[in-house]
């Protein structure tokens, strides 16, 4: 069983950044392809950022790209997510989640960013 805990989130004004961090247990962490979901009421759950196990291979949406950036330290077994130019509409739940070939699989508890306008 793979355990996920994030911290990182808070409170920003719009245009400004957060680093989410998120750090794995259970399993060998380099054998798990990470990522990062959010949640906003209201609407459907969004994956904004995945990486391969690693850390060569990244992926976005087109409405985080260019903003966000995930990466990996292997061996820290954390996660990252660095959220710059923030808008109120990335307002959510982020969580941080793993998998063995795509980053569903595990999910942590989850944590709060309000960008406020």
């Amino acid at each position: 069983q793979v355990q996920l805990v994030e911290s990182g989130g808070g409170l920003v004004e719009a245009g400004g950044s957060l680093r989410l961090s998120c750090t794995a247990s259970g399993r060998t962490f380099s054998s798990l392809v990470m990522g990062w979901f959010r949640r906003a009421p209201g609407k459907e759950r969004e994956a904004v950022a995945t990486i391969n196990k690693s850390g060569t291979s990244t992926r976005y949406p087109d409405s985080v790209k260019d903003r966000f950036t995930i990466s990996r330290d292997n061996a820290k077994n954390t996660v990252y997510l660095q959220m710059n130019s923030l808008e109120p509409e990335d307002t959510a739940i982020y969580y941080c989640t793993a998998g063995d070939y795509y980053p569903d699989y595990y999910w942590g508890q989850g944590t709060q960013v309000t960008v406020s306008s």
